[in-house]
């Protein structure tokens, strides 16, 4: 098992490899000289590729018809990976073995951007993502933007409902990914190592946000400097002073090892969120239809599976994170709405403003 794993990797690997630099690679080369850099890179890797293949078949068993290669960017000890373990093992049980998933943690395949794009590519097959989705269709914005929603009842308002609804479907036709369930996230929070209770106090604090436009804009807004920044590079570059401060829900701060490299937990709230587990669309039509309705049913379980192990962490978190030394602070949320929410809005096309106000609408 961990071997069949290890070559899939090693492939995965291989493949990123050749999409990103094939093309630089000129006919005129070939007869290479052997003191080629890329020639060497690619020896390396068909080298080790032919080795692993000899090694598994000398105890190959019998393989499945289906293999989903998952990505995630959290670690091993996050209700998303547990949650896509428990997955994989009713669709391994439930198909008789004919699909199997192989769960990579902490972004080893890639960047939450590369990884959609190599779904894209048929290169891997899942992960779980939200509003970095509106980098290509700016519905996906929703699902994380700062001051939309108060709670979790407003989220599953909006999940439920014809905006929720048309979501998944835009990540059909503009993504090519499909939404099998979602993961409530809990509030977003901001840490750093100096309290802020007001946006006044932010006075260009450099702040670490995801690589979507409304996080820019809302941090901006609020008198930050937000540097958009993949998440497995956060804990160094906190570490190192590239950055001061970052902003995520309770269980990302305390898997990311974040009260090691912050000291203050500043419960500003600013965003209540959700993620979808999602296939490639083209990976999900190439499954037969009994096995379709085994990975939906399954999805659907997941779901339920991942909420219970939310809601238990969430009710230790927060005493976890405070035994590690972290102090809560708390904000003046008002204060934080009333100077972002309106830049916001303004950065959102008129299409998406009448989205918006329909969801507030709802609110009331």
């Amino acid at each position: 098992m961990k071997m069949n794993k290890a070559v899939h990797l090693l492939l995965i690997k291989l493949s990123v490899f050749f999409s990103y630099n094939v093309k630089n690679i000129r006919p005129n080369i070939f007869p290479v000289p052997t003191e080629n850099l890329m020639v060497k890179k690619i020896i390396k890797y068909l080298s080790l590729i032919l080795f692993s293949f000899f090694l598994c078949q000398c105890q190959a068993p019998k393989e499945p018809e289906f293999i989903f290669n998952v990505s995630l960017l959290v670690n091993e000890n996050h209700t998303w990976f547990k949650a896509f373990e428990n997955f994989g093992q009713k669709l391994e049980e439930r198909s008789n073995g004919r699909i199997k998933l192989l769960i990579y943690p902490s972004e080893q395949l890639g960047k939450e951007i590369e990884t959609i794009r190599l779904i894209q590519a048929e290169v891997i097959d899942m992960t779980i993502t939200s509003s970095t989705l509106s980098n290509w269709t700016e519905m996906l914005v929703f699902s994380e933007l700062p001051f939309l929603l108060k709670d979790s009842t407003d989220m599953k308002r909006l999940i439920d409902g014809p905006v929720g609804k048309k979501m998944e479907e835009k990540m059909i036709q503009d993504v090519g990914l499909r939404a099998l369930c979602y993961f409530q996230r809990g509030e977003r929070h901001l840490t750093s190592n100096r309290p802020i209770k007001h946006p006044d106090e932010l006075n260009g604090l450099i702040i670490r946000v995801p690589n979507v436009h409304s996080f820019v804009i809302a941090w901006s807004a609020l008198g930050a400097k937000p540097t958009p920044m993949s998440f497995s590079e956060v804990f160094t570059s906190l570490q190192q002073g590239t950055i001061e401060a970052q902003e995520n829900p309770f269980a990302m701060i305390k898997n990311a090892g974040f009260a090691e490299v912050q000291e203050y937990v500043n419960l500003t709230g600013h965003v209540v969120s959700w993620a979808y587990p999602v296939i490639g669309e083209k990976q999900f039509q190439k499954l037969p239809n009994d096995l379709k309705i085994i990975f939906i049913e399954a999805a659907k379980e997941m779901q339920i599976f991942e909420h219970k192990l939310f809601v238990e962490n969430e009710k230790n978190v927060q005493e976890e994170l405070k035994a590690l030394g972290m102090k809560f602070v708390s904000v003046d949320k008002d204060a934080f709405i009333q100077k972002g929410e309106k830049d916001i809005y303004n950065s959102l096309s008129k299409e998406m403003q009448l989205v918006y106000r329909q969801i507030k609408s709802e609110q009331k």
